[in-house]
């Protein structure tokens, strides 16, 4: 074949862009784009072979070569897949950008589908001039009679192309890399790049040095026929004197050059049907992809073939989140081609804190592969992924609740994220989201609505603690006699009697059995729920004390997490259990010693507002259940969660009171209690003004740390009182 020169061929529309440097942001690219051109030979060597236009050599083994040197600063990469003439290298070298890939693939489209064709750009060979000072190519064609050909360029317009020596169909890349890119000549920064990109790549990758000197030493079984023997290692003579050991020669032993080293698995874990895997190789997986050595709580197998081809293993980690940011890495593959992490327009926002890879060859990428064309293709696969995470998760806590009960702790976080970012995901796991109560049980949504019905009903009972009749008025303000049988006749807006409510539900579920059930499931209920178990300690005991549940929310994502629950499930409030003062902790008391008390209440109120200087304070005189309990602070959850807010952001001007606001707090007093009855049954003096500030403290410190002044009172008083029991 007679030299030849000539300049390359660029078309307009496909200008040389990516010369010298920036059609890839990373240099090190260079390495997945020739190791995927490399791939893409052989597989379409096996294409023509198991169709009959090629032919194969007995004991054909695919794979790929990279072999350093440093002293003469080049990179090889050799591959025996179907090599190209002097014609294809004048196609799809010399003309930049003609995609060599996309054109087989046009050709054979129909013939056969078992293996993929990683590269879909022409530009991919390019990324090499980003490294290098000039690129030589020797390449032999599968066809019969073809000659082959050496082709160099030093990353210029002009390229020169002349008969090679190459005796192996295949192709050599070589690589004379620039003075500033001698890193990648480097053996460990080699294996870095390559394990990072090419990991799960197709086919074998071998890396090696040129003129290696290192060896190793391998049984005379395990010696391979392409080793190279340096000498045959005679083992060491036994002492005179020393007793024999096992009278069985012992296998020959060689040292041998050190062979090349395999960088991939050739065959992922997220390729195989999930019922030939077991728990050790989803865990063993996890640890050599993401060096984490903490299992995994449990994962979830994608593999999907119609609408589109994606496969997939997602990893739910355990993560302290006191000491490690919730921070995950969902690795992106095309072809078992490494792409890039958590690319969010295929990861919905919410995975992000998981682990895992997802394949995808059917990704709409750009022509760096390193980003997303914007595709409403691409939108499905991402909703897809969500789907399938909402259906495990479901699955999980309908057949086997024991360990998703475990799970939660850890899992939560994730769940209640991906419920505020997506609407779907969040109706999907709307009755699976679970809420741990008081005693450590973990409870669904439904099952938590339930749980304090019909709980903490007492007698009423009088002034002095005896239990009373409850007082039943009939239409005309008068009480109805205990004999007498007639309810109550309840009234509309004009005056005219209307159906009672018990009445018209049983009349509705004898018509209609399904609204009546609807009418009851619409009605509203309220989940009580604790922040800092330590501090709400004094609620928490009155609600055992009622057998009432709460249930325990002390994460920053529950605030937000809990408003989008009242606003997707009509009828479901949330409040924490100091916002109010319920009935249920209350004592009933006949009409008469209400009357009283609320006229105690005033007094009571100015009495306060006077001893502590706080003319806005609310208060309220209550009998409760619980003698105990001297005085409780308070809080409206509306006003509580705005105190809360502004707290966060910081907005100036705002008042701010320990988590209170200073407005909407109210001081519960027990009339009940001693002390209190104290306060009311005495004028104003000195014990009534200490008492009063004591009361008002401690009720303070039920629910939040006091301010560093409040506290140094509060230790003083404390302090004083105790005196005057000494006396």
């Amino acid at each position: 074949m007679a030299q030849k020169k000539g300049n390359l061929s660029i078309n307009s529309e496909n200008m040389f862009p990516i010369i010298k440097k920036w059609l890839y942001s990373d240099h090190d690219i260079f390495y997945r784009e020739v190791i995927s051109n490399a791939c893409d030979a052989i597989t379409k060597l096996r294409k023509l072979d198991a169709m009959g236009d090629a032919q194969t050599p007995e004991g054909f083994s695919p794979r790929v070569d990279i072999v350093l040197n440093p002293e003469e600063k080049t990179v090889k990469i050799t591959d025996n897949g179907l090599g190209m003439t002097a014609e294809e290298v004048e196609e799809y070298i010399n003309q930049v950008a003609f995609s060599g890939a996309s054109d087989f693939l046009e050709k054979y489209k129909d013939k056969d589908a078992t293996d993929q064709i990683i590269g879909h750009f022409g530009l991919g060979f390019y990324s090499t001039f980003m490294v290098s000072d000039r690129v030589d190519i020797d390449t032999l064609s599968y066809k019969q009679g073809a000659a082959p050909v050496h082709w160099t360029c030093d990353g210029g317009s002009e390229f020169e192309m002349e008969e090679g020596s190459r005796q192996e169909v295949g192709t050599t890349i070589t690589l004379h890399i620039s003075e500033d890119c001698l890193e990648f000549c480097n053996e460990y920064k080699a294996r870095e790049v390559i394990e990072k990109y090419c990991s799960f790549m197709p086919y074998e990758i071998y890396l090696s040095k040129e003129n290696e000197t290192a060896t190793e030493t391998v049984k005379e079984s395990e010696k391979r026929e392409d080793d190279v023997v340096i000498e045959e290692v005679v083992p060491e003579k036994k002492e005179d004197g020393e007793e024999k050991a096992d009278e069985k020669e012992e296998e020959k032993k060689y040292k041998i050059r050190r062979r090349p080293q395999l960088l991939n698995d050739t065959h992922p874990l997220w390729a195989k049907t999930p019922g030939d895997c077991t728990d050790e190789d989803y865990k063993e997986f996890y640890r050599k992809v993401f060096r984490d050595f903490k299992e995994p709580l449990f994962w979830i197998h994608l593999n999907m073939d119609y609408p589109f081809n994606l496969k997939g293993i997602l990893y739910f980690p355990k993560i302290n989140l006191e000491f490690e940011s919730a921070e995950g890495k969902i690795k992106l593959y095309n072809n078992q081609v490494f792409i890039a992490d958590n690319i969010k327009e295929v990861i919905p926002e919410y995975l992000m804190l998981l682990k895992g890879v997802i394949d995808c060859p059917d990704l709409p990428l750009n022509v760096s592969r390193s980003a997303l064309q914007n595709d409403g293709f691409v939108t499905k696969i991402s909703d897809y992924i969500s789907k399938k995470v909402a259906e495990k998760l479901a699955g999980l806590c309908k057949t086997d609740k024991e360990n998703y009960d475990k799970y939660w702790d850890d899992i939560s976080p994730f769940i209640k994220y991906g419920c505020l970012k997506d609407d779907k995901f969040c109706d999907k796991m709307n009755n699976y989201i679970l809420f741990k109560d008081l005693d450590g049980t973990y409870l669904t949504l439904p099952e938590a609505l339930k749980i304090n019905d019909g709980k903490g009903v007492e007698e009423a009972t009088d002034e002095n603690g005896e239990k009373v009749e409850a007082e039943i008025v009939g239409p005309d303000g008068k009480p109805l006699s205990s004999g007498e049988e007639s309810a109550p006749e309840i009234l509309d807006a004009d005056g005219n009697p209307v159906t009672s409510a018990g009445e018209e539900a049983k009349e509705d579920a004898a018509s209609n059995g399904e609204a009546a059930d609807e009418k009851e499931e619409k009605k509203d209920r309220t989940i009580y729920y604790v922040t800092d178990e330590q501090q709400q300690s004094q609620y928490i005991n009155m609600f055992r004390a009622q057998k009432m549940q709460a249930f325990i929310l002390n994460h920053n994502i529950d605030m937000p997490f809990i408003q989008q629950l009242e606003s997707r499930n009509e009828g479901i409030h949330f409040a924490r259990i100091d916002a109010e003062i319920s009935d249920e902790f209350k004592g009933k008391t006949s009409k008469k010693a209400a009357e009283e008390l609320e006229e105690e209440e005033k007094k009571l109120e100015k009495k306060l507002r006077k001893a502590l200087k706080n003319d806005k304070l609310a208060v309220k005189l209550q009998k409760l259940k619980d003698k105990k309990v001297s005085a409780m602070l308070t809080m409206s959850e509306e006003s509580r969660r705005m105190a809360d807010m502004m707290k966060m952001y910081a907005m100036n001007g705002m008042p701010m009171m320990d988590g209170f606001g200073a407005e909407g707090q109210t001081l519960i007093l027990n009339a009940s209690h001693p002390l209190v009855k104290y306060v009311t049954e005495h004028e104003d003096g000195d014990n009534v003004k200490l008492i009063c500030e004591q009361l008002y403290d401690l009720a303070r410190i039920q629910n939040a740390p006091l301010p560093a002044e409040a506290m140094t009172k509060f230790v003083a008083r404390s302090n004083e009182i105790m005196m005057l029991l000494a006396k």
